[in-house]
């Protein structure tokens, strides 16, 4: 009689999920109430710590993982705080554009081929009223993190 078992999450597989991402603040990403998710391990879409609590899950499993402050998204960088320059600002985007605590702005990657977001956390200083303060670490770098996940499809 042929082997029915479910296949399981490997290296390299490619995913069909329903996935939360929580921190102490709330959600930061939910699917569940929208279309599943797909992806592949091992192209950096999940984090590390993440991806290996997968790893040798049967597909159809449903389940939620604590992940310890720092391990998911590392440790906050104060060097990953930096002040931008309007003039810089008005070169990357609208010149117009009104920034206000809390909003996440996305900035290109220097290649022009992707982009990474920064949060905004002051707007002015003494020295230049116009410049924004971004902190470009990961909304929960240094904080526990929740990951629940339902795995539909694991090829």
């Amino acid at each position: 009689m042929p082997s029915t078992s479910l296949p399981v999450v490997q290296s390299g597989s490619f995913l069909t999920l329903h996935y939360r991402l929580s921190g102490p603040t709330g959600d930061i990403i939910n699917t569940f109430n929208d279309k599943p998710a797909t992806l592949s391990l091992g192209t950096g879409e999940l984090s590390p710590a993440v991806e290996q609590r997968l790893l040798g899950l049967p597909e159809g499993t449903r389940t939620s993982f604590d992940i310890p402050a720092g391990e998911a998204f590392g440790d906050r960088q104060p060097d990953m705080q930096q002040w931008v320059a309007r003039k810089l600002l008005n070169q990357l985007g609208d010149p117009l554009e009104q920034y206000h605590v809390g909003d996440v702005v996305q900035f290109p990657t220097p290649d022009g081929q992707g982009s990474y977001a920064g949060a905004v956390q002051q707007v002015g200083n003494a020295e230049s009223p116009d410049a924004v303060l971004f902190d470009f670490n990961h909304p929960l770098a240094g904080q526990p993190v929740t990951f629940e996940v339902q795995l539909i499809g694991v090829l």
